[in-house]
C-alpha cells in the first residue's frame, strides 16, 4: 500500500511542477522572452527566474522531458534554454520525437555537440537521425574504432528492428573460471550496467554459450566453475528480428536482460527491459494515432501548418467517404419524401454500425500487435465476430424495432429497423476483420486509418441497407 501511496504522491508533485513551471515561465515572457540571458527588468521578474531555474534543476531529466512535452512553443523555449547543460542529452533522449525537432531547431551545432558527445553508443544512434550529419559526424571524429562500428551497426537498422535498439554494454566472462573468479571481476567495476541481472558466459571468440544469473551467482558455492551453474537454454535475439515481437517476448518470459547475436552466434550486445517498456508504449501510441488517422506522432503545441500537414490525408479521405453516403442518400430520395420517420431513424443504424465495427478492429489490431493472430485464427476470429453481432443485431435491433413502433406506429417500420441494423452490425463484424487483415498483407500497418475506414463504410452501407430496405417493403 505504502509503494502505491509514494507513486501516486510522486505523480501528484510532477504534476504540481509541471503546472508551477508553466506559471512561471509564462509570467517571466512579457520581460525576457526566451532568453533568459537577458537580465530580468525587476526584482519580481528576478525571483520568478530564480524559482524556475531551481525548480527545474530539482527535476530528473525524464520529467523536465515531460514539462517541456505539456508547455507551448514559447514558453518551451524558455524552459529549455534553462536546463542545465550536462542534462541536455538525457532530455532529448526522453521527449517525444516531435518535441524534440522543436528542441534541436533551438540548438546551435557547438551545443549539440555538447550534449551528445558523452552519450552511449546505441543513445547517439537513437538520435542520429533527429540531428544535423555534421554534428554527428564531429562526435564521432573523437570516439574511437570501436564506438564509431557500433553506432553505425546501430544506424543501417531500421528503427522497428531489434539493432536499432540494442545496448552495447554487456558484461562477459569465461565459463572455466570460478564463480569466486567472477565475483572479484565485478567487483573492479564501479558499477554494473543498468539493468544488469545475469551476466553472459563467452568462449574466447565471444560466442555465447549462456548466461550466469546474478541471483545464481551469489548462492553458488565460490569454488564452482561457471559452466555447472550457468543456464544453457536462454531467449536470445537477432538484429534482425522485429522489436514488437522482442518485447512481446520479455512480456511473456519476465525478462530483464537478453543477449542478441550475430548469425554465428557471436554476442554483440543485449536488449534491456527499460527499451522494451518504451517499445511496447510507441507501439501502442502509433496504433491509436493511425486509427485516428494521423499520420504520425505530433506535438501538441506544433505550428497550425505542422499540424494540417499531419492530419490532411484521411480527412480527405474521410471527407470523399461522407460524399459517397450523401450519393446513397439522394438515390432515395423519394422513399424518404414519402416516409419522413426514416430521415429520423437512419443515423442510428449507421452509427451502431460505426460504433461496433471500431471494437472489433480495435480488439482485432491489439491481437495482431501481440502476435496472437495467424490466417487460421482469422478465420476462426471472423466467424466468431459474425456471431456476435447476429446477436447484438437481433437484440438492440429489436429494441430500436419497439421503439420505432412506439414512436410511429408502423409495423413495417419496426421490422425494417430490426433487419437494417442486423445486417450493418453483421457488415461491421466482416469488415472489422477484414480490414486489418487486409493492410497486415499488404505490409500496412494494419491500425493505419481503420477506424476512418470502418465508419466510412458502415455509414454508406448502413444508409444503402435501411433505405433500400425501406424501398422495397414500405413503398
Amino acid at each position: 500500500m505504502s509503494h502505491i501511496s509514494s507513486r501516486i504522491n510522486e505523480t501528484e508533485r510532477l504534476a504540481a511542477d509541471i503546472e508551477r513551471i508553466h506559471e512561471l515561465a509564462e509570467a517571466l515572457l512579457p520581460h525576457i522572452g526566451d532568453a533568459p540571458e537577458i537580465p530580468p527588468t525587476s526584482s519580481e521578474a528576478a525571483e520568478r527566474l530564480s524559482a524556475l531555474t531551481a525548480i527545474l534543476h530539482e527535476l530528473h531529466p525524464a520529467d523536465v522531458a515531460t514539462a517541456l512535452e505539456h508547455l507551448p512553443q514559447k514558453e518551451r523555449a524558455l524552459v529549455w534554454a534553462l536546463v542545465k547543460p550536462e542534462e541536455d542529452g538525457d532530455v532529448l533522449l526522453e521527449v517525444s520525437e516531435a518535441v524534440r525537432e522543436s528542441l534541436i531547431e533551438d540548438m546551435n551545432e557547438a551545443e549539440l555537440v555538447a550534449a551528445v558527445e558523452d552519450m552511449e553508443a546505441d543513445e547517439l544512434a537513437e538520435l542520429a537521425d533527429s540531428l544535423p550529419d555534421k554534428v554527428v559526424a564531429e562526435v564521432l571524429k573523437d570516439w574511437d574504432d570501436e564506438e564509431r562500428a557500433q553506432v553505425r551497426a546501430a544506424m543501417s537498422y531500421r528503427d522497428d528492428q531489434v539493432g536499432a535498439i540494442m545496448d552495447f554494454e554487456t558484461v562477459s566472462v569465461r565459463a572455466d573460471v570460478s564463480c569466486e573468479v567472477v565475483l572479484r571481476y565485478l567487483r573492479r567495476f564501479d558499477s554494473l550496467p543498468d539493468h544488469t541481472d545475469k551476466i553472459f558466459v563467452v568462449d574466447d571468440h565471444d560466442i555465447l554459450q549462456g548466461v550466469l544469473p546474478i541471483r545464481k551467482l551469489l548462492v553458488s558455492d565460490p569454488d564452482d566453475l561457471v559452466e555447472n551453474v550457468m543456464a544453457r537454454d536462454i531467449v536470445r535475439f537477432s538484429p534482425d528480428d522485429d522489436a514488437e515481437e522482442a518485447a512481446a517476448a520479455f512480456e511473456r518470459y519476465d525478462l530483464v536482460t537478453a543477449p542478441v547475436t550475430d548469425a554465428a552466434n557471436k554476442l554483440i550486445g543485449r536488449l534491456t527491459v527499460d527499451e522494451m517498456v518504451d517499445v511496447i508504449r510507441e507501439e501502442g501510441e502509433a496504433d491509436m494515432l493511425n486509427m485516428a488517422g494521423l499520420q504520425e506522432e505530433e506535438d501538441l503545441f506544433a505550428p497550425v501548418l505542422k499540424s494540417v500537414r499531419n492530419r490532411w490525408f484521411w480527412l480527405a479521405v474521410n471527407l470523399g467517404t461522407a460524399f459517397i453516403a450523401s450519393r446513397v442518400i439522394s438515390h432515395f430520395e423519394h422513399t424518404i419524401a414519402q416516409i419522413v420517420a426514416l430521415a429520423a431513424l437512419m443515423p442510428i443504424v449507421a452509427g451502431i454500425g460505426g460504433n461496433s465495427g471500431n471494437q472489433t478492429i480495435t480488439m482485432i489490431v491489439r491481437a495482431m500487435a501481440m502476435g496472437q493472430l495467424s490466417g487460421i485464427q482469422a478465420l476462426h476470429l471472423l466467424k466468431k465476430e459474425i456471431g456476435v453481432a447476429l446477436v447484438n443485431g437481433m437484440v438492440w435491433g429489436s429494441v430500436m424495432g419497439v421503439i420505432s413502433y412506439l414512436l410511429y406506429h408502423n409495423t413495417g417500420i419496426a421490422l425494417v429497423m430490426v433487419a437494417a441494423m442486423t445486417l450493418n452490425l453483421l457488415l461491421a463484424a466482416l469488415l472489422g476483420v477484414l480490414i486489418p487483415v487486409t493492410m497486415e498483407k499488404l505490409g500496412k500497418d494494419p491500425a493505419l486509418g481503420s477506424s476512418v475506414l470502418i465508419t466510412a463504410v458502415t455509414d454508406s452501407g448502413g444508409f444503402l441497407i435501411f433505405l433500400g430496405l425501406a424501398s422495397l417493403f414500405l413503398i
